[in-house]
């Protein structure tokens, strides 16, 4: 009996003392001494923020001399929201300071995001980089040069939070430009809409605010040929549009010459209308019309009144005519085979070196 006594006492003190380990419901008491969680601040630069509410992408190449003043901007402006955000800088293969020094940002404040691609892939990919990393509910891509300027931010928000999932910020004016550069890409939105089956805001350009369902639209769409302007408008969603007047260049030389913008106008033109296939189509039919009228007119005026002997410079006229339209319809079609002929080896669209910070495992 005494040994039954003594069992269950000691089993009853087991269970007693097992309640009130850590893991079990019953509740602990808060130690006196426990260190108080700090405030977050989103000013602070030393905050890192898991999911920023507002991603800025910036493409980089050769821009050491705006990345300071760009910086500055941003922050300015970026602080003003009360929103958390983070800034994703791509270096397309920058051959000036520009990655050191966006290194070096990031280390002083850890919301500035850096990716080295391995080579220079061009703008379009080094966007589509960033538009991958980007962790926002709001992304807004933006040169490096400031002719965006970022004061505009803002408002972009504001329309977001309106219940717009894109925002374009539409130029109303084109500062620091000469006539020629103003007229050619006024002409190129116009072309390009009577091209394309899916309108192109006139006058914008890749400065604008897509929502996180706009976002995970583009990322997909693989193609490795890629017209950005284009693509932002093909995924859709509900889009509200703003003014502004677009600055000059704060500093540096743009790398965009005139052959590079007709390379890129006919990359927008091919990527979204298949109006020069047909263009070529039509030429072709309409020549070979002419051709049949001509040849039954010189067939009748041979019945008529013979055969004469009227010289060749009409037959050479003829035969430089007829190779000049087959070599322009080769040429449309070539630019639509070689467009097929990349698309076919499906290579990545960049290729990341290295970023900061590193990506976790």
């Amino acid at each position: 009996m005494l040994a039954r006594m003594l069992l269950a006492f000691s089993f009853s003190k087991g269970i007693a003392m097992s309640s009130s380990q850590p893991g079990t419901n019953a509740p602990l008491e808060k130690p006196a001494d426990s260190p108080r969680i700090p405030s977050v601040h989103l000013s602070d630069p030393q905050t890192l923020t898991a999911t920023p509410v507002i991603s800025i992408v910036v493409p980089c190449h050769n821009e050491e001399a705006n990345l300071a003043a760009l910086y500055d901007r941003l922050r300015a402006v970026l602080d003003t929201t009360a929103l958390s955000w983070e800034i994703v800088c791509i270096n397309d293969g920058s051959r000036d300071q520009t990655l050191p020094m966006l290194v070096d940002l990031h280390r002083r404040d850890p919301r500035v995001r850096v990716a080295d691609l391995s080579r220079n892939f061009g703008k379009e990919a080094a966007m589509t980089a960033g538009l991958d990393m980007a962790m926002g509910q709001a992304v807004i891509p933006l040169d490096a040069d400031l002719q965006d300027p970022p004061e505009i931010i803002p408002a972009l928000i504001d329309k977001w939070r309106e219940g717009f999932e894109v925002v374009n910020a539409l130029r109303e004016a084109r500062d620091g430009e000469g006539w020629i550069k103003r007229g050619t890409a006024h002409l190129f939105y116009r072309i390009i809409n009577h091209l394309s089956d899916v309108p192109i805001p006139r006058d914008t350009g890749d400065f604008r605010l897509l929502s996180k369902p706009a976002i995970d639209a583009l990322r997909q769409m693989p193609e490795r040929r890629r017209f950005m302007k284009g693509m932002f408008v093909w995924v859709g969603f509900r889009t509200a549009t703003i003014t502004y007047r677009r600055a000059g260049r704060y500093a540096g030389k743009t790398s965009w010459n005139y052959w590079r913008l007709w390379n890129f106008a006919i990359e927008g033109i091919t990527s979204f209308s298949q109006v020069p296939l047909r263009l070529a189509s039509y030429i072709g039919l309409a020549t070979a019309i002419l051709s049949i009228l001509y040849g039954a007119f010189v067939m009748f005026r041979t019945l008529l009144v013979g055969n004469p002997v009227n010289g060749y410079p009409s037959i050479i006229v003829a035969i430089l005519f007829l190779g000049g339209v087959q070599l322009i319809a080769l040429g449309v079609i070539g630019e639509y085979i070689g467009r097929i002929y990349e698309e076919t080896k499906s290579r990545p669209i960049y290729i990341l070196r290295r970023s900061w910070p590193a990506p976790e495992r």
